[in-house]
């Protein structure tokens, strides 16, 4: 026997303001009920001994102090450019915009 009814799916797409064709609510009707009997077997297995988890392994974060470090000089910045001008890194237009 199903557990979820013809009648009960178009109650829940009225609910939804979905307009479901006829045909459409028997196969949906046909597909919550393998959603609901899939659900019933977790249910099942998930006994009230097991503690809920997040995941299979035991996770701790690891977290390291935000330390700023010195960084490039322009000159070492631009020592492995192709072009440079300006001090800064010469790259081709792309645009057609006119300066």
């Amino acid at each position: 026997m199903s557990a979820i009814t013809r009648d009960e799916v178009a109650h829940l797409a009225r609910l939804s303001r979905l307009a479901l064709p006829e045909d459409e609510l028997d196969r949906l009707a046909a597909q919550l009920d393998e959603i609901l009997s899939a659900v019933a077997k977790v249910q099942e297995v998930a006994q009230g001994d097991i503690p809920p988890t997040s995941h299979a392994l035991p996770l701790t974060n690891v977290h390291r102090a935000d330390v700023a470090l010195p960084g490039l000089s322009p000159d070492e910045a631009l020592a492995g450019a192709p072009a440079v001008e300006d001090q800064r890194f010469r790259v081709p237009r792309i645009l057609g915009e006119e300066e």
